[in-house]
């Protein structure tokens, strides 16, 4: 799951490198993205396939506890 959400953080690089005309990303500053806080924006305002996709990759199972949403170990 991991090295999906790397790439999707390297196409939107590349996006905004060729749209919006900014300086080229290194690769070592792509791993410093945070890959949860992205996971948690792709939930909260990506498309139904992007979270589609998302979900997808977990190896964990959700569960609800309390009304909270967490990860079953």
């Amino acid at each position: 799951m991991k090295s999906k959400l790397e790439q999707e953080v390297k196409r939107f690089h590349k996006f905004q490198q060729s749209v919006l005309n900014k300086e080229p990303v290194k690769d070592e500053e792509v791993k410093d993205v945070d890959i949860k806080n992205y996971a948690k924006y792709i939930l909260k305002s990506g498309s139904i396939s992007e979270k589609r996709d998302l979900l997808m990759l977990m190896k964990s199972r959700l569960v609800m506890i309390n009304k909270r949403i967490v990860l079953e170990k």
